[in-house]
């Protein structure tokens, strides 16, 4: 059911880092147990490597064995990253060494998750496309910004591949599976892992706003859209409510009814939001973090942040345990 009977089967190496998601991985990799299945015979072979050739914590506290640890391998071969929580600490000297040695080789290199990160730390990206996970495309931005990222399930752009994790995965598997499968046999795999229908590589990560807060109401909608793109110079209500067609007192009537808050709040929420993600996800100064969300006093933001968060942006960043927002 191959385009070709005789072509020899396709290997994948995954790269599994600490804390790594193990929902993107398994939504990675079964796709290709269930493509030999439906085509009864070994059209992929995987293998599964990490830094130090030991077995690999996720981070749900599962353990997954290795095949070993990084050796060079065929050129035709394709790495997959698998990351999650701290990727920014899996980005080691080592691995960032390795995947650039393979991709000269001749390897196809892409990631899933937060794998897209190390990517590009090892210069993988540049003059590419890619996307990762909504929670860290901010910080993702702050520290590479002539990287093109986007809100989409899955980039694939070339020999490079990024999805934003989770079941976004599977998404990104049966597009790349499309190119060696007959539509028919991925239907089947799509069947088989209950994943219909396929989304495709235009499909967004989040859910819009109106399924987010529960309203359809077009205004309050185009508003909070208009806060989530300005996070880093907040607009003032008078000026939302002026573009909104409305006064400042219909736009407070009308955030009090439907989320039970001020816009002056629920706009100082999104933008901590985005200053506890650069916290936990970059390696940013807190004066920085706090400019990127809209702060210029770095004593107002920290007032504001511990007020919302109970601890300071100091103490978030050198909390131990706290946890990352990467699925």
């Amino acid at each position: 059911m191959t385009n070709s009977e005789d072509r020899p089967a396709k290997r994948f190496v995954f790269l599994l880092t600490p804390k790594l998601s193990m929902i993107a991985l398994a939504s990675a990799v079964d796709p290709l147990r269930l493509a030999n299945r439906m085509s009864n015979k070994d059209i992929y072979i995987w293998e599964f490597v990490s830094e130090s050739g030991l077995p690999v914590t996720c981070s749900n506290g599962a353990r997954i064995d290795v095949d070993g640890a990084l050796v060079d391998i065929h050129r035709d071969s394709t790495i997959v990253v698998a990351s999650g929580v701290d990727a920014h600490e899996a980005a080691t000297k080592p691995t960032l060494t390795w995947l650039r040695k393979q991709s000269r080789i001749g390897a196809r290199v892409g990631a899933v998750c937060t794998g897209t990160l190390i990517l590009a730390r090892a210069g993988l990206l540049d003059g590419k496309r890619c996307t990762i996970h909504w929670e860290n495309q901010a910080a993702f931005r702050e520290e590479f910004i002539d990287i093109e990222v986007t809100n989409r399930l899955y980039e694939i752009d070339g020999d490079r591949f990024t999805c934003a994790g989770g079941a976004a995965a599977t998404d990104m598997m049966l597009a790349l599976m499309s190119r060696d499968l007959d539509p028919e046999t991925v239907g089947l795999v799509a069947d088989q892992a209950i994943h219909t229908p396929i989304r495709g590589e235009r499909d967004e990560q989040r859910l819009s706003v109106p399924a987010r807060i529960g309203v359809r109401h077009p205004k309050l909608v185009s508003i909070i859209q208009t806060m989530e793109q300005n996070l880093e110079e907040p607009i003032s209500p008078s000026i939302l409510a002026q573009n909104a067609q409305m006064s400042t007192r219909q736009l407070e009537r009308l955030f009090r009814r439907y989320l039970n808050r001020s816009p002056k709040r629920y706009y100082m929420e999104l933008r901590l939001q985005k200053a506890r993600n650069l916290l936990l996800q970059t390696e940013m100064s807190v004066i920085n973090v706090a400019l990127a969300c809209g702060f210029t006093s770095p004593s107002h933001f920290s007032k504001c942040y511990r007020a919302h968060f109970n601890r300071t942006p100091y103490r978030e960043r050198g909390a131990p345990g706290a946890p990352s927002q990467a699925i």
